[in-house]
């Protein structure tokens, strides 16, 4: 297994460069890679043994960022190092003010992970979630290395809990400690063997519950908003939840939608517009004349960074991902008290499921449902009782980051 598994870390790095000249996410993963040993030993400062936090992507950051923000603040001094596994992460955080040094994580071979904590030698490593590296685990345990493991979740159906899945059981057991997301994931731990874990929760509620506190205005959406009926905020969506919005718009007057697509490359938003022909991109919002933001019945996000303040704008939220690979985040929606409805694909996602338990989350499949459901929530005592769940769920969920920095004091 071992040999298949270098193999396939092989085979994934020669399908990315081969191409790589012809889809973009490739050309930065590959590019972001070489020469990186080369810039992290010009860059990162010989002794300084940062604290290491790795991150598959965007959303794993998020996990990841109330931990960081406690280290800043409890103890100024420590270097902190991130890694990237994705694009879509590095590139939108490779200049956050929380880190001294962020880099791609270089593919997981012998030689790298080496060649990684050679020049890097850090005090501590963090990894949030699904991140189950071979080599850097087991280099970071023969180097006797703490390695935590933050807002982990584990479920039956993963491999790591199938009779054929002991490779993947032995990286587990390399891990010093896990913090995870629920007490079954304790529990299927338990089942094969590894008892260094606690149940701690998910450290993104630490995050979002300050959001609306931190939520800053947006002068162009405003404008839009000016004598609107029903306010819903999409975001993070795919072409599948698009077409079911635009079906959903068609059908009731007096609705206005912010949409902020997952993807907003030029050929998606054409394919927007073509949607929802009285749109208007924000990016041109000034351009517009008075008719036509009078006509609009839908803002597109054509930006990045935008989203959890525009949550503040809506009554109902609508997150995407759930006809694909699964749903994106719905916490930065539920701490404004907004009830979150999304696609099927949401199992994986505990907050998901919680959502739904608490009558705060609705998940739909077809646009009869979506329509359903969005009539039920034009009932006052309904929606108002949908959206005193949503956010007291996020309340009573935040914490978890207290118990990570409890534990880290003792390594600090």
């Amino acid at each position: 297994m071992h040999l298949l598994y270098d193999l396939g870390i092989w085979l994934y790095g020669l399908i990315l460069r081969l191409i790589s000249p012809f889809y973009a996410k490739a050309k930065l993963w590959v590019e972001g890679r070489r020469g990186i040993f080369i810039r992290l030993e010009q860059t990162v400062e010989s002794g300084s043994h940062p604290i290491w936090f790795h991150f598959a992507s965007l959303g794993e950051f998020e996990q990841g960022r109330s931990v960081m923000e406690g280290i800043k603040k409890k103890y100024p001094d420590e270097k902190i190092l991130i890694t990237f596994f994705s694009p879509s992460g590095f590139e939108v955080r490779k200049n956050t003010p929380l880190a001294d040094y962020v880099f791609y994580l270089p593919a997981d071979t012998s030689r790298n992970a080496r060649r990684f904590l050679d020049i890097v030698q850090p005090k501590l490593a963090v990894f949030t979630k699904y991140e189950y590296w071979y080599h850097y685990f087991k280099e970071l345990d023969r180097r006797q290395v703490q390695l935590l493991m933050i807002s982990s979740i584990f479920r039956e159906e993963q491999v790591f809990f199938k009779w054929y899945g002991g490779f993947f059981r032995s990286i587990l057991k390399r891990v010093t400690f896990f913090f995870t997301q629920n007490t079954d994931s304790v529990l299927w731990l338990k089942s094969i063997g590894i008892t260094q874990a606690g149940l701690a929760g998910d450290t993104r509620f630490d995050r979002v519950v300050e959001l609306p506190k931190q939520r800053r205005s947006i002068a162009e959406v405003e404008d839009f908003l000016l004598g609107s009926g029903v306010v819903l905020v999409a975001g993070s969506t795919w072409l599948p939840d698009e077409q079911l919005l635009a079906e959903l718009l068609s059908a009731q007057k007096g609705l206005k939608i912010i949409l902020a697509p997952h993807e907003i490359h030029d050929s998606h938003i054409r394919d927007v517009q073509q949607l929802f022909p009285k749109s208007l991109l924000l990016s041109q919002y000034a351009t517009y004349n008075a008719v036509e933001k009078q006509q609009a019945t839908v803002l597109v996000i054509d930006n990045i960074g935008m989203l959890s303040s525009l949550y503040g704008y809506g009554e109902l939220a609508y997150i995407g991902g759930g006809f694909g690979a699964g749903i994106h985040n719905t916490l930065e929606a539920a701490t404004y008290g907004l009830p979150v409805i999304f696609g099927p694909k949401y199992a994986k996602f505990q907050e998901a499921v919680d959502l739904i338990e608490v009558g705060a989350g609705f998940s739909i499949s077809t646009v009869a449902e979506l329509f359903e459901v969005f009539e039920a929530l034009q009932h006052h005592v309904k929606l108002e009782n949908a959206s005193f769940a949503s956010a007291k769920y996020v309340k009573e969920k935040a914490g978890a980051t207290q118990i990570i920095m409890r534990y880290l004091a003792d390594f600090l």
